[in-house]
């Protein structure tokens, strides 16, 4: 378990581009950090580094109370893009993404019923809407447990209906010791800190 995420001293560039430098910044279990700022400033990136997709120019991501492998084992990244195979049924594409992500058996289906979208998953997903797409990528944050979720702009296509259901997720999800770290333009549906980049 991730009693904290510290985001140390960190700089970051992309493109030969310095996005952001000497960042510190933390999130303790239970709680929301929403990082937000104008477009290309560095949210997504800072997301990334956490996940371990990039390197950073300087400083370090710690994890205080999980291993040396936390960032493979430890977090779920969920960027702004579903990342869904529209020619899969839902049930099979649903099925397939929370195996991987070491899911227990019957943890999709239940996963699929508490967001929603139970009804689709004979569906292709390419006849899903934008939204039944967005709530079946976040189904495997549920169906497979993890500590830390990287949400971009991850709830940008739901519904007000959908935005207030993941709002009881994310509540359950911290209330049970998680952590949210949110590149976000719009406020969470949960209470939340914000780190402002570019400020």
């Amino acid at each position: 378990m991730i009693s904290c995420l510290r985001m140390e001293n960190l700089t970051v560039e992309r493109g030969g581009r310095v996005l952001f430098s000497e960042l510190f910044a933390r999130v303790e279990a239970g709680e929301a950090l929403v990082v937000s700022g104008a477009n290309g400033v560095g949210k997504s990136s800072l997301l990334r580094v956490v996940a371990g997709l990039l390197r950073p120019l300087a400083g370090e991501i710690i994890f205080d109370g999980a291993g040396d492998d936390a960032q493979r084992r430890a977090l779920h990244l969920m960027g702004h893009q579903d990342g869904l195979k529209g020619g899969r049924t839902a049930s099979e594409e649903l099925q397939f993404q929370t195996a991987w992500a070491g899911a227990l058996d019957g943890a999709a289906l239940r996963a699929a019923e508490r967001l929603g979208v139970a009804r689709q998953l004979a569906l292709e997903v390419r006849r899903l809407s934008a939204g039944q797409r967005r709530r079946l990528a976040l189904a495997r944050l549920i169906a497979a447990p993890r500590p830390l979720w990287l949400m971009d702009e991850s709830l940008a296509p739901l519904d007000a209906d959908g935005r207030a259901l993941m709002g009881e997720v994310m509540s359950e999800h911290l209330a049970a010791g998680g952590l949210i770290l949110a590149a976000a333009h719009d406020p969470l549906p949960v209470p939340a800190r914000v780190l402002e980049l570019g400020a």
